[in-house]
């Protein structure tokens, strides 16, 4: 099985999860360095807890799936160590 589909199935186990809070991701690109680059889509891309769902949940269902898997990076959102980043307003 290819890399990518590994890390398909990978993303599928933890979907059902975020399409409840009416988000998903998707990949954007795995690099020649095993780099896998997600783009996290809907509600997810906009969420205060992103980061926190990035990295417990997407990256390492990733890594434990295919441990070949160098880095882990989301396209569009903020580290939470980058000083010049901000939280997304509270819907009210």
């Amino acid at each position: 099985m290819e890399i990518r589909e590994r890390v398909e199935q990978a993303l599928d186990s933890i979907r059902p999860y975020l399409e409840t809070d009416g988000g998903n991701v998707s990949i954007d690109e795995i690099t020649a360095d095993k780099v896998v680059k997600l783009k996290l889509l809907g509600s997810c891309a906009s969420c205060a807890m992103s980061i926190m769902t990035f990295k417990a949940g997407l990256e390492q269902a990733i890594k434990k799936a295919v441990p070949e898997i160098t880095a882990v990076e989301a396209v569009n959102i903020t580290d939470m160590d980058d000083p010049n980043a901000t939280m997304p307003s509270p819907v009210i």
